[in-house]
């Protein structure tokens, strides 16, 4: 028999910190429908015309601040997930990386394993909460490609895996080397969203955001929310940590636009906090299982510094799951699950 594939798929990065590359990116990753979810020509407008031109040099400069001589973090961490999980899986098993956005492609990867001569594929998105904008995206382009070949394999997708014990205790485990107990309040700080983009994935139409709590308790309406899963993950990790409810926050970073995004945003939360008396935080990213832009800047550097500015002594960061052989395990445990 063929030896069985596997894909992991992460967000993606640009080629290189340099403005043309983070331009392409930009655009790849903006004009995803997913993710910008309005009409073709207003995202068009808005991408192409505003967002790419204006950001991309910002973005460059943020960029070169992480990289480093391995390059980009993100993907210097995914070829060494890929590569570990390669040598714990063994012969009977092909591993593909690929990146949702620039290099290496999805389409490359599934070509890979296409000649590899697989049996099935299993399809990892590298998001452990489910959204539509990450999960969803590698999902629908995943089927869109094989869909065009003529033999099609068994394909199977994990869609979240925002409450899988081991990754838990990875993160646990690089929390405690920063003495929780040491630190004024714990803030889980998630990758943002627009609220329209949890709205849609609400198939009754009757209970996302109609109230402040409907997000903190997991449910079979609920189950594949963005925020609900994130908020679930922060429980389970409070409970594995010992962490009170009262001293840690759920938030959310990186907004983009004026219009509601998932609340509370974690620049509020700084300031909320700040006001408080509080002066050290303790600060996880459950939605990264590689440290990148949004955890070696964001919060390592711009929130550090804001919360100094407000007053606050000192933000440290909890390092991602990275290369850790507990994760790699729980890939080893997905993919043969």
């Amino acid at each position: 028999m063929g030896k069985k594939g596997v894909l992991l798929v992460n967000l993606g990065t640009p080629d290189s910190p340099e403005v043309p590359s983070v331009r392409k990116y930009l655009d790849q990753f903006l004009m995803d429908e997913r993710v910008i979810d309005i009409p073709k020509f207003n995202r068009t407008l808005l991408v192409k015309g505003i967002i790419v031109p204006f950001r991309s040099p910002k973005t460059s400069k943020l960029y070169k601040e992480i990289w480093n001589e391995n390059g980009s973090p993100l993907l210097h961490y995914s070829k060494i997930q890929a590569k570990l999980l390669q040598e714990k899986l063994g012969d009977d098993y092909h591993v593909e990386l690929a990146m949702r956005y620039q290099s290496p492609s999805i389409e490359s990867a599934l070509a890979n394993l296409k000649a590899g001569l697989v049996e099935s594929i299993k399809v990892i998105p590298m998001f452990p909460q489910y959204a539509s904008a990450s999960s969803g995206s590698v999902m629908q382009l995943v089927m869109e490609l094989v869909s065009k070949w003529q033999t099609v394999p068994p394909i199977s997708f994990i869609n979240s895996f925002h409450d899988n014990k081991q990754m838990i205790e990875v993160f646990a485990e690089n929390a405690r080397k920063h003495q929780p107990e040491s630190y004024d309040h714990v803030l889980f700080s998630f990758h943002g969203l627009p609220e329209r983009q949890l709205l849609k994935c609400d198939h009754t139409g009757s209970f996302c955001l109609k109230s402040s709590d409907c997000c903190e308790t997991l449910s079979d309406t609920n189950k594949f929310c963005y925020s609900a899963q994130g908020h679930d993950t922060a429980r389970l990790l409070a409970k594995e940590l010992g962490i009170s409810k009262e001293n840690y926050t759920v938030c959310f970073q990186s907004r983009l636009g004026k219009e509601p995004w998932v609340q509370p945003y974690t620049t509020d939360v700084l300031k909320k906090l700040a006001a408080e008396g509080k002066k050290r935080l303790l600060v996880f990213s459950p939605a990264f299982v590689a440290d990148c832009l949004e955890t070696l800047y964001e919060i390592t550097v711009e929130y550090h510094e804001e919360f100094k500015t407000l007053g606050g002594e000192h933000v440290q960061l909890v390092e991602s799951l990275n290369d850790h052989p507990k994760f790699i395990e729980a890939l080893e445990e997905m993919v043969k699950a």
